[in-house]
């Protein structure tokens, strides 16, 4: 059985300019910290990465620190200042939840050296969020105050038009693997002049901000992949995936009317449907379709095997039994209309067998 590829935002395919590079870095020796002609080759496939990360984020080559993903980079907050707390939005990934103590944020909106964290979009909805302006020094969201603003970018680049240097933020964080990249490397974005705490300490590799040993053949994948997919973007892929997106929701939405599409009317990624059928419970629904041939995913891949409700649905307003009910659908640049409407097709199957189970 061919089986269907539909969960982009989990991670994508590896693209094939990405692997080509990383092949060729294999054949690279040394260490990029030597200064012998070796490692000075392996400086350079690191150099090149940046450059070319950085023109995909819009920013600078030197405020991009090379780490092994988004969550790694998440950790620059966690050597905040005494009394400089983070403020996490309520539906931003766990890469961010997970490294704050965010219980009283909403009771602690005002303070000097206060980080605001938010996801630019959301890797569950793919609803993306408005980055907040600063205004009299302090960037506004809500109810929320705060002098530093942190980016989720990792769901984002590539996808949407996006630059760091024009967003007003201090932080950003993205992961290689969403974009076609290897996993397990990833990138910290530090406005320039803004002073941090090291990621690691020890040898002081990426300007002294992560120590380590590069992953050379990983950061030079990396380049790659985030060269490809701006080029891409640049070149409209994505609105050709959004007509899928819209075909598909259509499809289902003609058959089964009672089905909700979170965010609907709101700016989503071109690529993201999540869809809930109240009473049908995600997992079942991943299942079921993992046995049609079809990989689609109940939620943030990140939080797999945890069963339990998606606390973002539940952010947005669903209660238990709808933000249990949810799947999630994402699809790339190389989804066609066949498999969209196969998906489609036989998505309306299962749900005919469960609605007469229930019945």
């Amino acid at each position: 059985m061919n089986r269907i590829y539909l969960d982009y935002n989990a991670t994508a395919p590896l693209r094939e300019d990405a692997r080509t590079a990383m092949l060729d870095a294999m054949d690279v020796v040394g260490n990029p910290s030597s200064v012998h002609a070796e490692g000075r080759a392996a400086k350079g496939l690191v150099e090149k990465a940046r450059a070319q990360v950085a023109a995909a984020v819009g920013c600078k080559p030197q405020e991009v620190v090379f780490t092994s993903g988004a969550t790694e980079a998440a950790r620059v907050m966690q050597a905040r200042p005494d009394g400089c707390d983070v403020m996490v939005e309520a539906t931003a990934h766990d890469a961010l939840w997970a490294h704050f103590d965010i219980s009283n944020a909403q009771e602690r909106p005002h303070g000097p050296g206060h980080t605001l964290a938010l996801g630019l979009a959301n890797s569950e909805t793919g609803v993306i969020s408005a980055v907040p302006e600063k205004a009299d020094g302090q960037f506004s969201y809500g109810a929320l105050r705060a002098d530093f603003l942190l980016l989720d970018i990792t769901q984002a680049v590539g996808r949407i038009p996006f630059a760091f240097g024009w967003s007003g933020a201090d932080l950003a964080i993205l992961s290689a693997h969403k974009m076609g990249g290897p996993k397990g490397v990833g990138a910290l974005i530090v406005h320039e002049g803004l002073d941090i705490t090291a990621l690691a300490e020890g040898g002081g590799q990426e300007m002294g901000r992560r120590s380590g040993t590069e992953n050379v053949i990983g950061i030079a994948g990396f380049g790659a992949a985030a060269e490809g997919a701006q080029r891409d973007l640049e070149a409209g892929v994505w609105d050709d995936v959004k007509k899928l997106r819209k075909i598909l929701e259509k499809t289902i939405e003609d058959s089964v009317s009672q089905t909700i599409f979170v965010g609907k009317d709101a700016e989503r990624l071109p690529n993201t449907s999540c869809f809930i059928t109240p009473g049908w419970k995600g997992e079942t629904q991943v299942m079921a379709m993992d046995l049609a041939g079809f990989a689609i995913s109940a939620g943030s891949a990140c939080s797999s095997g945890k069963v339990k409700s998606s606390r973002v649905l539940a952010a947005m307003g669903f209660n238990e039994v709808e933000a249990a009910s949810a799947v999630r659908v994402s699809l790339g640049p190389q989804t066609t209309e066949d498999e969209v409407r196969a998906f489609a097709e036989a998505w309306i199957r299962a749900h005919e067998k469960f609605r007469a189970r229930s019945s």
